[in-house]
């Protein structure tokens, strides 16, 4: 049945049927409980589109990632998720992949589906030439990035900041008198060129000239990791020390230590939980996700409700010291 024909058996208005859906406060106690027999009495169900044209709110959050199989895509959307149901919204979500025809598509569908707003997970969804398709979807709906900065109108962002972390490890490591330091990575993504500065900035501010970097190619499994950080080790016998982009790479980097009989110190990023089951642990910087998506969605709600919000907050990472490299302050504790 639609609202129309249970209007005629309530002989009342549709305006008041909606009232009524809608909770509001004008319509009498025993008009609201007469509308309400009826509508059980037929097991009406109000249509959720027809609900959200008239309050003007889907209750619905758009929810993108590239890849929902990688480990911190994973961790972010079922953080998001759970946080948002806390507030009474459900979640549209969409794994877009890294084209760029891809990203606008589902950026479309969304906005079609009249979502209140849009999060997007990862620097991956800021593009090196243009962003005129989050500056339109903008325009339309909030946008809240997770990890990932691009300043436009109505787009929000909330990050960490990586950049800062990667220059403190390589001070840590120079503490401890390791001056050639390798450094792999994968993605150029602003989150990827963040780190990648970071790598060197760290290495002038402490004096290095030489840097040891090794890019892997994405996508590629752990034996192509392995093999392409073992290949860099022989070529760079010198090296005493290994600082990695994510963990997954990180862990490669471990197996091609292994196959050389090597034992470096080892630091990645994420604190994934390849960083917990690796063998030995894995040292890893952790990237607050249990932080940056509950502050990421609490600003998302107050915008909704018509607070002033920060269009970007930038939160400290946190180096989890495990086997593959302690600092000397911790192992002297």
């Amino acid at each position: 049945m639609n609202i129309k024909e249970i209007a005629a058996l309530c002989d009342v208005s549709t305006t008041t049927i909606s009232r009524v859906i809608n909770n509001d406060p004008r319509v009498t106690q025993k008009t609201r409980s007469h509308v309400k027999s009826i509508m059980k009495k037929y097991n009406y169900t109000p249509n959720a589109f027809a609900r959200g044209l008239i309050l003007n709110s889907m209750r619905m959050i758009g929810i993108l990632c590239t890849n929902i199989d990688d480990p911190y895509y994973a961790k972010a959307t079922s953080l998001i998720e759970s946080e948002i149901k806390k507030h009474g919204y459900n979640s549209i979500l969409g794994c877009t992949g890294n084209n760029l025809e891809d990203k606008i598509k589902h950026l479309d569908l969304l906005l079609k589906n009249r979502v209140d707003a849009i999060i997007l997970i990862g620097s991956a969804f800021r593009e090196n030439t243009e962003n005129d398709h989050i500056r339109t979807a903008a325009k339309q709906s909030p946008v809240i990035i997770i990890n990932g900065l691009i300043e436009i109108p109505g787009v929000y962002c909330v990050l960490c900041d990586e950049k800062e972390s990667i220059i403190q490890n390589v001070r840590l490591l120079t503490e401890q008198n390791k001056r050639n330091i390798m450094y792999v990575y994968d993605v150029l993504t602003y989150s990827g060129l963040q780190k990648l500065s970071g790598y060197r900035i760290g290495l002038e501010l402490c004096g290095i000239k030489k840097e040891i970097s090794v890019s892997v190619k994405i996508g590629a499994d752990i034996n192509e990791i392995r093999n392409t950080v073992a290949d860099a080790l022989k070529l760079f016998p010198e090296t005493d020390a290994i600082m990695a982009s994510e963990d997954f790479l990180a862990i490669g980097a471990q197996k091609a230590m292994a196959e050389l009989g090597k034992n470096l110190p080892l630091i990645g990023f994420d604190n994934s939980r390849y960083a917990q089951c690796a063998t030995p642990s894995l040292t890893s910087v952790d990237n607050m996700l249990d932080s940056i998506c509950p502050i990421a969605v609490k600003l998302l709600i107050d915008l909704l409700n018509g607070k002033k919000v920060p269009s970007k907050i930038i939160m400290p990472t946190e180096l989890i010291e495990r086997e593959t490299f302690v600092t000397k302050k911790s192992s002297t504790v």
